[in-house]
Protein backbone atom coordinates (compact mmCIF):
# COMPACT_ATOMS: atom_id res chain seq x y z
CA UNK A 1 0.00 0.00 0.00
CA UNK A 2 3.05 2.29 0.32
CA UNK A 3 3.85 2.08 -3.23
CA UNK A 4 0.17 3.58 -4.38
CA UNK A 5 0.00 6.11 -1.06
CA UNK A 6 3.33 7.58 -2.57
CA UNK A 7 1.66 7.40 -6.39
CA UNK A 8 -1.43 9.84 -4.85
CA UNK A 9 0.59 11.98 -2.44
CA UNK A 10 1.72 14.36 -5.18
CA UNK A 11 -1.94 14.63 -6.35
CA UNK A 12 -3.72 14.95 -2.95
CA UNK A 13 -1.56 17.50 -1.92
CA UNK A 14 -2.16 19.56 -4.92
CA UNK A 15 -6.15 19.17 -4.56
CA UNK A 16 -5.70 20.37 -0.96
CA UNK A 17 -4.05 23.14 -1.97
CA UNK A 18 -7.16 25.26 -3.42
CA UNK A 19 -7.28 28.83 -2.49
CA UNK A 20 -10.54 29.51 -3.76
CA UNK A 21 -12.58 26.23 -2.60
CA UNK A 22 -10.75 27.25 0.64
CA UNK A 23 -12.10 30.84 0.91
CA UNK A 24 -15.66 29.34 -0.36
CA UNK A 25 -16.05 27.16 2.56
CA UNK A 26 -14.45 29.82 5.41
CA UNK A 27 -17.00 32.51 4.34
CA UNK A 28 -19.76 29.89 4.12
CA UNK A 29 -18.76 29.40 8.17
CA UNK A 30 -19.86 32.91 8.78
CA UNK A 31 -23.70 32.14 7.31
CA UNK A 32 -26.28 31.90 9.30
CA UNK A 33 -26.57 28.04 7.98
CA UNK A 34 -22.47 27.99 8.87
CA UNK A 35 -23.19 24.87 11.12
CA UNK A 36 -25.06 23.06 8.29
CA UNK A 37 -24.09 24.41 5.37
CA UNK A 38 -20.07 23.62 6.44
CA UNK A 39 -20.15 20.15 6.87
CA UNK A 40 -22.87 19.67 3.89
CA UNK A 41 -20.03 21.62 1.87
CA UNK A 42 -17.47 19.12 3.07
CA UNK A 43 -19.85 16.30 2.05
CA UNK A 44 -19.68 17.24 -1.46
CA UNK A 45 -16.07 17.78 -1.84
CA UNK A 46 -15.48 14.11 -0.02
CA UNK A 47 -17.87 12.35 -2.67
CA UNK A 48 -16.58 13.54 -5.16
CA UNK A 49 -12.88 12.85 -4.80
CA UNK A 50 -13.84 9.93 -3.95
CA UNK A 51 -16.63 9.10 -7.12
CA UNK A 52 -13.84 10.84 -9.50
CA UNK A 53 -10.66 8.93 -8.01
CA UNK A 54 -12.58 5.60 -7.88
CA UNK A 55 -14.06 5.79 -11.22
CA UNK A 56 -10.78 6.62 -12.82
CA UNK A 57 -9.21 3.76 -11.19
CA UNK A 58 -11.76 1.34 -12.02
CA UNK A 59 -11.91 2.33 -15.84
CA UNK A 60 -8.13 2.21 -16.04
CA UNK A 61 -7.76 -1.38 -13.97
CA UNK A 62 -10.33 -2.49 -16.23
CA UNK A 63 -8.22 -1.59 -19.52
CA UNK A 64 -5.14 -3.66 -17.55
CA UNK A 65 -2.78 -0.89 -17.18
CA UNK A 66 -0.48 -2.44 -15.17
CA UNK A 67 -0.14 -4.91 -18.23
CA UNK A 68 -1.26 -3.61 -21.53
CA UNK A 69 1.10 -1.67 -23.34
CA UNK A 70 -1.45 0.77 -24.73
CA UNK A 71 -3.34 1.46 -22.18
CA UNK A 72 0.04 2.30 -19.92
CA UNK A 73 0.97 4.51 -22.60
CA UNK A 74 -2.17 6.24 -23.27
CA UNK A 75 -2.04 7.41 -19.26
CA UNK A 76 1.59 8.41 -19.95
CA UNK A 77 0.19 10.58 -22.28
CA UNK A 78 -2.23 12.05 -20.37
CA UNK A 79 0.16 12.94 -16.95
CA UNK A 80 2.22 14.39 -20.10
CA UNK A 81 -1.06 16.40 -21.03
CA UNK A 82 -2.02 17.61 -17.94
CA UNK A 83 1.60 18.87 -16.99
CA UNK A 84 1.58 20.76 -20.01
CA UNK A 85 -1.56 21.98 -19.18
CA UNK A 86 -0.49 23.08 -15.31
CA UNK A 87 2.66 24.88 -16.84
CA UNK A 88 0.44 26.71 -19.16
CA UNK A 89 -1.88 27.84 -16.29
CA UNK A 90 1.38 28.74 -14.20
CA UNK A 91 2.63 31.79 -16.81
CA UNK A 92 -1.37 32.54 -17.20
CA UNK A 93 -1.96 33.08 -13.34
CA UNK A 94 1.98 34.82 -12.97
CA UNK A 95 0.24 37.32 -16.23
CA UNK A 96 -3.20 37.63 -14.70
CA UNK A 97 -1.85 38.23 -11.10
CA UNK A 98 -2.96 41.42 -9.28
CA UNK A 99 -0.87 44.47 -8.02
CA UNK A 100 1.77 43.82 -5.13
CA UNK A 101 -0.53 43.53 -1.87
CA UNK A 102 -3.90 43.45 -3.62
CA UNK A 103 -6.47 40.93 -3.01
CA UNK A 104 -7.11 38.59 -6.07
CA UNK A 105 -10.87 38.90 -7.46
CA UNK A 106 -12.97 36.45 -6.41
CA UNK A 107 -15.47 34.80 -8.44
CA UNK A 108 -18.85 36.75 -8.02
CA UNK A 109 -20.78 33.58 -7.11
CA UNK A 110 -19.01 34.25 -3.82
CA UNK A 111 -21.43 36.99 -3.09
CA UNK A 112 -24.02 34.66 -2.55
CA UNK A 113 -22.18 31.81 -0.01
CA UNK A 114 -24.21 33.71 2.69
CA UNK A 115 -27.52 32.53 1.32
CA UNK A 116 -27.53 29.21 0.04
CA UNK A 117 -28.90 26.60 1.41
CA UNK A 118 -27.71 23.19 2.42
CA UNK A 119 -28.66 21.24 -0.75
CA UNK A 120 -26.99 24.05 -2.77
CA UNK A 121 -23.96 23.73 -0.08
CA UNK A 122 -23.30 19.93 -1.02
CA UNK A 123 -23.74 20.95 -4.92
CA UNK A 124 -21.03 23.73 -4.62
CA UNK A 125 -18.63 21.05 -2.79
CA UNK A 126 -19.09 18.75 -5.42
CA UNK A 127 -18.69 20.97 -8.25
CA UNK A 128 -15.59 22.65 -6.65
CA UNK A 129 -14.15 19.34 -6.01
CA UNK A 130 -14.99 17.16 -9.03
CA UNK A 131 -15.36 19.42 -12.18
CA UNK A 132 -12.74 22.41 -11.06
CA UNK A 133 -10.23 21.50 -14.12
CA UNK A 134 -7.25 21.22 -11.69
CA UNK A 135 -8.45 19.25 -8.89
CA UNK A 136 -10.40 17.20 -11.74
CA UNK A 137 -7.03 16.72 -13.75
CA UNK A 138 -5.40 15.63 -10.69
CA UNK A 139 -7.92 13.43 -8.89
CA UNK A 140 -8.16 11.62 -12.64
CA UNK A 141 -4.12 11.03 -12.47
CA UNK A 142 -4.48 9.44 -9.18
CA UNK A 143 -6.58 6.91 -9.78
CA UNK A 144 -5.69 5.65 -13.15
CA UNK A 145 -1.99 5.99 -11.80
CA UNK A 146 -2.81 4.08 -9.12
CA UNK A 147 -3.85 1.19 -11.67
CA UNK A 148 -0.65 1.47 -13.20
CA UNK A 149 0.94 -0.25 -10.15
CA UNK A 150 -1.51 -3.56 -9.54
CA UNK A 151 -2.11 -3.29 -6.40
CA UNK A 152 -4.87 -5.57 -4.91
CA UNK A 153 -8.28 -4.48 -4.08
CA UNK A 154 -7.45 -3.80 -0.56
CA UNK A 155 -3.93 -1.65 -0.87
CA UNK A 156 -6.13 0.04 -3.75
CA UNK A 157 -8.76 1.03 -1.66
CA UNK A 158 -6.82 2.18 1.04
CA UNK A 159 -4.32 4.40 -0.87
CA UNK A 160 -7.77 6.30 -2.68
CA UNK A 161 -8.90 6.56 0.84
CA UNK A 162 -5.88 8.50 1.86
CA UNK A 163 -6.05 10.20 -1.20
CA UNK A 164 -9.25 11.34 -0.34
CA UNK A 165 -8.60 12.25 3.08
CA UNK A 166 -5.74 14.14 2.52
CA UNK A 167 -7.43 16.11 -0.12
CA UNK A 168 -10.14 16.98 2.19
CA UNK A 169 -7.95 18.21 4.74
CA UNK A 170 -8.07 22.16 4.08
CA UNK A 171 -11.48 22.21 3.84
CA UNK A 172 -11.98 19.95 6.32
CA UNK A 173 -10.17 21.45 8.85
CA UNK A 174 -11.93 25.39 8.77
CA UNK A 175 -15.02 23.28 9.37
CA UNK A 176 -14.09 21.20 12.20
CA UNK A 177 -12.48 24.43 14.19
CA UNK A 178 -15.34 26.42 13.38
CA UNK A 179 -17.37 24.02 14.83
CA UNK A 180 -14.67 23.13 18.19
CA UNK A 181 -12.65 25.78 18.10
CA UNK A 182 -14.45 28.24 20.85
CA UNK A 183 -14.89 32.01 20.50
CA UNK A 184 -11.57 32.98 18.79
CA UNK A 185 -12.28 30.58 15.88
CA UNK A 186 -13.92 33.20 13.50
CA UNK A 187 -10.80 35.87 13.81
CA UNK A 188 -8.16 33.19 13.02
CA UNK A 189 -10.26 31.97 10.20
CA UNK A 190 -11.02 35.85 9.11
CA UNK A 191 -7.04 35.86 8.94
CA UNK A 192 -6.98 33.06 6.92
CA UNK A 193 -9.61 34.01 4.55
CA UNK A 194 -7.09 37.61 4.12
CA UNK A 195 -4.20 36.04 3.61
CA UNK A 196 -5.31 33.38 0.52
CA UNK A 197 -6.92 36.71 -0.59
CA UNK A 198 -4.01 38.70 -0.82
CA UNK A 199 -1.52 35.59 -2.10
CA UNK A 200 -3.79 33.49 -3.83
CA UNK A 201 -1.70 34.03 -7.51
CA UNK A 202 1.67 33.01 -5.88
CA UNK A 203 0.49 30.12 -4.42
CA UNK A 204 -0.95 29.01 -7.16
CA UNK A 205 1.64 29.49 -9.81
CA UNK A 206 3.99 27.78 -7.22
CA UNK A 207 1.67 24.90 -7.29
CA UNK A 208 1.17 25.09 -11.27
CA UNK A 209 4.63 24.84 -11.65
CA UNK A 210 5.32 21.83 -9.05
CA UNK A 211 2.24 19.88 -10.34
CA UNK A 212 3.14 20.51 -14.27
CA UNK A 213 7.18 19.07 -14.00
CA UNK A 214 5.60 16.39 -11.58
CA UNK A 215 3.43 14.72 -13.92
CA UNK A 216 5.49 15.50 -17.30
CA UNK A 217 8.44 13.73 -14.86
CA UNK A 218 6.19 10.52 -14.30
CA UNK A 219 4.45 10.35 -17.93
CA UNK A 220 7.95 10.66 -19.59
CA UNK A 221 9.47 7.33 -18.42
CA UNK A 222 6.83 4.82 -19.36
CA UNK A 223 7.55 6.46 -23.13
CA UNK A 224 10.98 5.66 -23.18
Amino acid sequence: MLDGVSEILTSAVGVAISPVPIIAVTLMLFSPRARVNGPAFLAGWVAALAIVSGVAYAVADEADASTAATTADTIAWGKILFGALFLLLAVRTWRHRPAPGAQHDLPKWMSGIDVLKPPRALGLGLLLAGVNPKNLMLTAAAGAGLAELGLSTGDAVGSLIVFVCIGSITIGSPVVYYLFGGPGAKARLVELKNWLGIHNDAVMVILFLVLGSKLIADGLPPLS
